[in-house]
């Protein structure tokens, strides 16, 4: 089931092993519509990646924080450090998957670890 998480829960829910960030906002029709086939990822990659879902509107620091400009986002993690983001409104459900997929292969992360005052 995925976890909502907020800025004093981020840094220890995303230290574990490979991690899906779903950044959504309430007023995003396209963080909306992809939202039930997100969900289901985590039951397709059972124990493999864990959901996390980020409200942005109520935490705009740690959007700030992680450099989301825009929604939806999704953003993979491992051990804390980020591979991949899959963003904007033309984000579709397969390059979500393409990167869970290379999450899970192993590929190498291209994003900063998460920031200290996160820690």
């Amino acid at each position: 089931m995925a976890i909502e998480v907020a800025e004093s829960t981020f840094p220890d829910l995303v230290m574990g092993g490979n991690v899906l960030l779903d950044v959504w906002g309430p007023q995003c029709a396209p963080c909306i519509a992809l939202m039930p086939a997100v969900e289901a990822l985590e039951k397709r990659y059972d124990g493999r990646i864990t959901l996390l879902k980020l409200n942005a509107p109520v935490n705009r620091k740690l959007c700030r924080s992680l450099r989301i400009a825009g929604l939806p986002a999704y953003v993979t993690f491992r051990d804390g450090v980020e591979v991949e983001r899959v963003t904007g409104a033309d984000a579709t459900l397969e390059q979500i998957v393409a990167a869970i997929e290379r999450l899970i292969a192993g590929a190498p992360a291209k994003g900063p670890p998460v920031p200290e005052h996160l820690r």
